[in-house]
């Protein structure tokens, strides 16, 4: 009956002007780091410090006692900031309508209030009972008998969905979700939106979860997950005007959630919105004025954008308020801004700077990144040495799986310069090497040393080294590689686009850039402008093994995009793309030296 009635009031008050109940669900998430405490605990504490964790700016006390043949049941309010108690409501309802006490106190609270998904108590006590219970089969049963009681009742088909998610039988979850939908409107639209959303996620469908987010936040405006989800999927998609006002929702509804703030100046910066991404970070700073983060992010956005000189003075600020953040990394990010600059010689002073601090904090990866930064600043020749340099020392010792890594990063390198046959060789080196964290990566390495063959020879070879259903992104990705590679610009464009449109790849930066290059090679400029107006955040772990397909690549792009109409645009882009290319230009870009509108 505790958690009976926590459950109604809240699902009762979704959607009410000014309140926005933290579902039980959301806050259970915190269970791991703050201990499980059943509805049953004794004292006022059994769920405070979650609903607190979850951003709670107020928190209802609940209890009730049987007396004369009644349940009646009281709850007192707290605001969180004050301590102070501001409300307390009661009701009384017949012993056993624990759905009539609930519904009374729901009622004293807000005016309008949405009725709750079942009026039927045999169903209501089997969820609750399913939901208290740690054992799964004791949970799949009790939400099964709730189903029976009342068909049209969606919460426990949807939680008895998330179970069987949680047990990896996805077809068994989305069996369930088909059921519920076979009731129609029968179950309520909100409850249909949240089963719409999760059988989307199981789906892997992100369009289809999109929508589905979008219906929810707007029956239940005040679910501040819901938005920040909306935003998340949104931001994976590239829809970047949808996910900043997504996240500018969440962090409004959740003021002091600085994660929300954090992400929305990513997602405004990225919708061209500069001014709003600052402004949340300069909110974000104000909730944590100690932490280096909000400088760092305030680096980052100004950096896409294209502020270069206002990134470098926010990562300088960053490492001096925290040398400890990211392991020096924010010096490598001030670098980065002013090669981004073209001031080559500016930026190894800085690159120095962070390698001797790497250097003297014994950060066995300092030769390593200082080989990466060889390779971003033109010393093509150099760089390959020095990498080739750490793989052989590291080979033997614990850093084995990073030699792999470094081996297959060697690999794309001699790629680029045109040595299939020394690439063939530090692929074999990183497959003999290769480890759970640095397999994919040498496998991909591999595969792309294979001789040149038609698109229809590439699509064959990438299903059969990629098979399964679980290497699908790393096989369309390293597909994608070996048609670029290979000059394959048509055949490569519409499974680029597929994986870009779908999100699929939320953490592979340089993929709008990849779907830029086809689109110019097949004569689509107006589609390449809009993918390559932002900038690549720097990795604090350095561009990784693959940045050689884009950058300085990207550079080229943007001189080619420009065209007639803006020469010197072209110009200075091209410049900058030769400057970084260094003594060994990359082959890709041989072509370019004949075009006249970039000379």
């Amino acid at each position: 009956m505790g958690r009976a009635f926590s459950e109604i009031v809240t699902a009762e008050l979704a959607g009410a002007p000014g309140i926005y109940p933290i579902p039980a669900n959301r806050f259970h998430s915190l269970d791991r780091a703050l201990g499980v405490r059943t509805v049953s605990s004794p004292g006022i504490s059994s769920e405070r410090a979650q609903a607190l964790a979850a951003g709670a700016q107020e928190v209802g006390y609940g209890q009730y006692t049987f007396r004369a043949g009644n349940v009646e049941a009281q709850l007192t309010v707290e605001d969180v900031q004050t301590g102070k108690m501001t409300k307390v409501v009661s009701t009384s309802a017949p012993a056993g309508d624990v759905l009539g006490a609930g519904t009374g106190l729901a009622r004293q609270i807000a005016v309008r209030i949405t009725p709750y998904g079942t009026q039927n108590p045999q169903a209501l006590r089997a969820l609750i009972t399913g939901t208290e219970s740690k054992d799964p089969a004791a949970t799949e049963l009790a939400l099964n008998l709730s189903i029976t009681a009342d068909p049209d009742f969606g919460a426990p088909y949807r939680v008895l969905a998330q179970l069987r998610a949680a047990q990896r039988d996805r077809s068994g979850a989305l069996a369930i979700l088909e059921r519920a939908e076979a009731r129609g409107n029968s179950i309520p639209e909100l409850e249909r939106a949240r089963m719409a959303e999760l059988a989307a996620e199981l789906r892997n469908d992100r369009g289809a979860r999109q929508k589905a987010l979008a219906a929810l936040v707007k029956l239940d405006p005040g679910d501040a997950t819901g938005w920040r989800t909306l935003g998340e999927v949104a931001y994976n998609r590239h829809e970047f005007p949808i996910a900043k006002e997504a996240m500018r929702k969440a962090a409004d509804l959740e003021p002091e959630d600085a994660g929300a703030l954090n992400l929305l100046g990513y997602y405004a910066a990225s919708a061209g919105d500069l001014d709003a991404g600052m402004a949340a970070l300069r909110r974000y700073q104000a909730l944590r004025p100690t932490e280096a983060n909000p400088l760092d992010s305030m680096g980052d956005i100004n950096l896409i954008t294209g502020h270069l000189a206002e990134a470098e003075t926010f990562y300088l600020q960053a490492q001096k308020q925290d040398s400890n953040f990211l392991g020096d990394a924010d010096l490598l990010k001030a670098a980065v801004s002013r090669l981004l600059r073209g001031d080559v010689a500016g930026a190894d002073t800085l690159a120095k700077e962070y390698l001797a601090a790497r250097t003297e904090a014994k950060d066995p990866l300092a030769a390593y990144r200082q080989a990466e930064w060889l390779w971003s600043t033109g010393h093509r020749k150099e760089a390959c040495q020095q990498m080739e340099t750490f793989a052989a020392g590291a080979q033997s010792g614990p850093l084995r799986e990073v030699a792999s890594r470094a081996n297959a990063e060697l690999t794309i390198w001699n790629l680029v310069l045109g040595g299939r046959g020394a690439a063939v060789k530090t692929a074999q080196q990183a497959m003999a090497l290769a480890g759970p964290s640095s397999v994919a990566v040498g496998a991909v390495a591999q595969f792309l040393t294979q001789p040149a063959a038609s698109p229809a020879e590439w699509t064959a070879r990438a299903a059969q080294k990629f098979a399964g259903d679980t290497l699908t992104g790393i096989r369309d990705l390293a597909l994608s590689y070996g048609l670029l590679l290979n000059g394959h610009f048509q055949a490569a464009q519409p499974l680029l686009k597929q994986m870009y449109d779908g999100g699929t790849l939320p953490n592979d930066e340089g993929l709008p850039y990849l779907l830029a290059w086809a689109y110019l090679e097949t004569g689509q400029t107006k589609e390449a402008e809009t993918l390559i107006r932002l900038n690549p955040a720097p990795n604090p772990a350095g561009p990784g093994p693959f940045a050689s397909f884009y950058l300085p690549r990207l550079f080229y792009l943007r001189a080619a995009a420009a065209g007639e109409g803006r020469r010197e645009e072209a110009r200075n882009n091209y410049q900058l793309f030769l400057k970084l290319s260094g003594s060994d230009p990359l082959v890709w870009g041989e072509e370019l030296k004949a075009r006249a509108e970039i000379r």
